[in-house]
């Protein structure tokens, strides 16, 4: 049972990126998946979050507008679709999955490796 984060990389102030989160051993009905994101020195915090049963999400106030989460065709996968992205973007995003949609980093209980984004130019 395992999350998988991918998609990272460097990008130039204004590009865009597109994060997937896939499982593996498991498929992601009834589970909330969220993103979080670190950057060095700061805590983890939120980013968005998405309930793969019936598609509710929710953003933070630093990525509404630019970022978007959405499910996969198939059962084990999420994206986020970050556009417009600025140098304070910058960090690693891990997805994780809670049984309820939350913005709480202890009530996420599997969490992905994280990946890095770097927002640079």
């Amino acid at each position: 049972v395992q999350l998988q984060a991918s998609g990272g990389g460097l990008v130039q102030p204004g590009g865009s990126l597109r994060l997937s989160c896939a499982t593996s051993g498991f498929t992601l009905n009834g589970y909330a998946v969220g993103w979080f994101r670190q950057a060095p020195g700061k805590e983890r915090e939120w980013v968005s979050y998405i309930s793969f049963s019936d598609g509710n999400t929710g953003y933070a106030d630093s990525v509404k507008g630019r970022f978007t989460i959405s499910r996969g065709n198939a059962k084990n996968t999420v994206y986020l679709q970050m556009n417009s992205l600025k140098p304070e973007d910058t960090a690693v995003y891990y997805c994780a999955t809670s049984p309820y949609l939350t913005t709480i980093v202890h009530e996420y209980g599997l969490w992905g490796q994280g990946t890095q984004v770097t927002v640079s130019s």
